[in-house]
């Protein structure tokens, strides 16, 4: 007969996959185990593997979680009387708010690459593409002569702001001199701003 499930095996799966991405985050992909992290997560490796049946399960599902969040997440932002430059804004700030907190989830995915299959790289790479295109789409239509044939710079100008946004963790400090509120006008202004001079 199947084992079903309990009433807070969502809540039980998250936190796995929160203290999973701690420990690959300190101790590297290759060198973390399944036995250290059900250790460190105060579950035994059987219940572990029943949620994830391998080390690359674990890693996909970190990083896929992580991303639907963010997806959720720029789903949720307003749009309705706004203008393409105030919905850029909110977007930024949907984007560092989801990285409050998540800087291992964050090195997880930076660094999974080889530990993953073609088919789990795939399916990640098409969440982080429709990302993506959510805010090329918004720079378009504020700049559309970024998608000019003679001076392509859509594609440039979309990741640099993704490069202010996912290298943040290197250096923000919470409580800082800077909030994410303030940093995500700042990166926001820099890309507005900055396309008038390379347009």
């Amino acid at each position: 007969m199947a084992r079903t499930r309990a009433n807070d095996f969502e809540e039980k799966k998250l936190g796995l996959l929160k203290e999973a991405a701690r420990v690959f985050a300190t101790q590297g992909m290759d060198k973390a185990s399944m036995s250290q992290i059900a250790t460190s997560a105060g579950v035994s490796k059987s219940l572990l593997y029943h949620y994830y049946p391998s080390k690359d399960a674990l890693i996909f599902a970190i990083i896929r979680e992580h991303l639907e969040e963010l997806e959720q997440s720029l789903d949720d932002v307003p749009t309705e009387g706004l203008t393409p430059e105030q919905r850029l804004r909110l977007l930024v700030g949907a984007v560092l708010e989801v990285y409050r907190g998540a800087d291992d989830q964050h090195k997880v995915q930076l660094n999974a690459g080889p530990a993953l299959s073609d088919a789990q790289r795939d399916a990640l790479n098409a969440l982080e593409r429709r990302i993506v295109m959510r805010f090329s789409t918004l720079l378009r239509e504020i700049h559309p002569e970024l998608a000019s044939k003679d001076r392509p710079l859509l594609m440039p100008v979309t990741m640099s702001l993704f490069g202010m946004m996912n290298w943040v963790y290197m250096w923000f400090k919470e409580g800082g001199a800077i909030s994410r509120d303030d940093y995500a006008d700042v990166a926001t202004t820099l890309i507005l701003e900055g396309v008038k001079a390379v347009r």
